[in-house]
């Protein structure tokens, strides 16, 4: 069994990845659901995919318009989540190094 982390940081490092994990994967849900335009995102369950992902997807439509007729925004959230939790919790991340620099200090 994993110990829970001790530090701040650590915790900061722990919840920021699953919450970044979080997102990519509601806008993986977003992407899936798009194939079946008959799901109504404002009702039952289904709002836990639609409610937290829509403001964010209704700003990047005014920006990026559909092409072909599909709407590509999701596929662009999930590319820049990846990159943000990439830079901040990666191998190499922001936050990663930090935490390994406090380790190291300690």
């Amino acid at each position: 069994m994993t110990a829970l982390p001790a530090s701040p940081l650590a915790w900061a490092h722990l919840l920021l990845g699953l919450s970044l994990a979080l997102w990519t994967l509601l806008f993986l849900f977003r992407i899936v659901l798009t194939w079946y335009p008959q799901v109504d995102l404002s009702q039952g369950a289904m709002r836990l995919i639609g409610a937290p992902t829509e403001p964010l997807l209704a700003a990047t439509r005014r920006l990026i318009q559909p092409i072909g007729g599909v709407d590509v925004t999701p596929v662009v959230w999930v590319g820049l989540i990846s990159l943000v939790r990439e830079l901040l919790v990666g191998q190499q991340g922001l936050v990663t190094q930090a935490m390994r620099h406090a380790s190291a200090v300690a």
